[in-house]
């Protein structure tokens, strides 16, 4: 149960990001739950991948490196989802900081249900 209103708080998150950024558009709260589903599976599937792939370059950079990579997924997940649009590698990056940002946020006040 508790990972149903994680989901939902995600897509919740997903939609007013895309209210409030300019690069980001969102059309409804069906897009936005569409979104936060795609948005696990690419984490789950292609992350890790792409991870392993640019490794050197995530060193090098002192793993700055990962914020990119958080950006091309949140652009693939835009090229995925219709009513899902990002402008730029830009908006997805800051999206996707925002994003953690705000799932941290909310997840702590949720809390676990493992007492």
């Amino acid at each position: 149960m508790q990972q149903i209103i994680k989901f939902l708080v995600t897509a919740l998150i997903v939609l007013l990001l895309g209210r409030f950024l300019s690069g980001i558009h969102v059309d409804d709260y069906i897009t936005a739950i569409i979104v936060a589903l795609v948005l696990a599976v690419l984490n789950i599937l292609v992350k890790p991948i792409f991870q392993i792939l640019t490794f050197p370059i995530t060193i090098i950079t002192l793993g700055l490196f990962l914020f990119v990579i958080n950006g091309v997924i949140i652009l693939l997940a835009g090229y995925l989802v219709g009513g899902f649009h990002v402008d730029s590698i830009w908006s997805g990056i800051l999206f996707s900081i925002l994003l953690t940002i705000l799932q941290s946020i909310l997840y702590g006040i949720i809390g676990d249900d493992k007492k």
